[in-house]
């Protein structure tokens, strides 16, 4: 089967590739000219020129496809410029499934994520089905998130899209080359440069088998359906005594008010856009922290036999993989 991965350079994008080329698919990876390629080295796949954000390289570069999936996205929690994310994320996904129709694509998974969905009070487990409304999310990124998914189910009950989509929740492991906001927490920590943590809590999935839900959702999924691909629930004071304990380092114990840490990312912000370089605190990130978002992975369980390990061991091949490649100083 040709399938056509987009993302491909990033995080989970490459994970993905590599799960197609390991199950023997023929693999074409869109990349922007000039990416960084790193995450593509020694990979068996076909790399094809273009953009979310050039619509005409779209049609070529799904020339004789049979699948596709969508990974691509414009992922940070603070932008300089909002309307470029939403350029990529909603207008570049809505010419990619536009082209895909127009190509005859037979089966189609777009990645969305975990932050387009409801949350529910107390820490308790969310699902697909759990009730959200855009005014409920925070920053660009989760607002262009879930248009972007609201354009492929539109698409999927009005035009035939045969796009099945997925949820990521928050992945870790090896090959996070940018890397990532989760990523780089685990950088700081395992590097001794967190001294404290903010009372939240994330679901953390190793993101090989992130990669590996992507293709039991496009055998096993039903169209215009959406599946949690998580993990494990952990507060954010349990992933970092993790990290601590996988480090040999000490675990931080001091829990800092978020309405304390508003006026820092106000600050970091206002650096940021000075030097360009992404804030490492951020007013979205600290009003997403307010509420954990928990979830449950049991529909993918069961309808697409999704069965992920335990976080730790995602926790662990990313430390092992940012010490091998010298992001850790140590």
């Amino acid at each position: 089967m040709i399938c056509l991965v987009t993302g491909a350079t990033g995080f989970v994008g490459s994970a993905v590739a590599r799960k197609l080329i390991a199950a023997g698919h023929e693999v074409r990876v869109l990349v922007r000219a000039g990416s960084d390629r790193r995450n593509l080295a020694g990979l068996d796949a076909a790399p094809v020129v273009g953009s979310l954000d050039e619509p005409a390289t779209l049609a070529p570069a799904l020339k004789g496809c049979e699948a596709l999936f969508h990974v691509a996205a414009d992922y940070r929690l603070w932008v300089p410029e909002p309307a470029k994310m939403y350029r990529t994320n909603v207008d570049g996904t809505v010419a990619l499934m536009e082209a895909a129709l127009a190509a005859g694509v037979g089966r189609i998974v777009h990645t969305s994520s975990v932050a387009t969905l409801g949350l529910l009070p107390g820490g308790a487990d969310s699902d697909e089905a759990t009730p959200v409304t855009i005014e409920q999310m925070v920053g660009p990124y989760k607002r262009s998130k879930f248009l972007s998914e609201e354009a492929v189910q539109r698409l999927a009950r009005e035009r035939g899209l045969p796009a099945v989509i997925v949820n990521p929740s928050t992945p870790v492991g090896p090959r996070d080359v940018k890397p990532t906001p989760t990523g780089r927490t685990i950088v700081e920590a395992a590097s001794g440069r967190m001294p404290a943590f903010v009372d939240t809590g994330l679901n953390f999935a190793h993101v090989d088998d992130v990669a590996e839900g992507h293709l039991l959702a496009f055998d096993k999924g039903k169209i215009g359906e959406r599946y949690i691909l998580g993990g494990e629930n952990l507060t954010l004071s349990a992933f970092l005594a993790i990290i601590a304990r996988l480090t040999g380092r000490k675990a931080p114990t001091i829990s800092l008010p978020i309405d304390l840490l508003m006026p820092l990312a106000y600050g970091a912000e206002l650096y940021a856009r000075v030097t360009g370089k992404e804030p490492f605190v951020t007013r979205d990130g600290l009003t997403l922290a307010r509420k954990k978002m928990f979830f449950t992975i049991a529909k993918a369980q069961r309808e697409l036999g999704y069965a992920p390990r335990p976080a730790e061991e995602g926790i662990r091949d990313a430390i092992d993989w940012f010490r091998q490649h010298n992001y850790l100083g140590v």
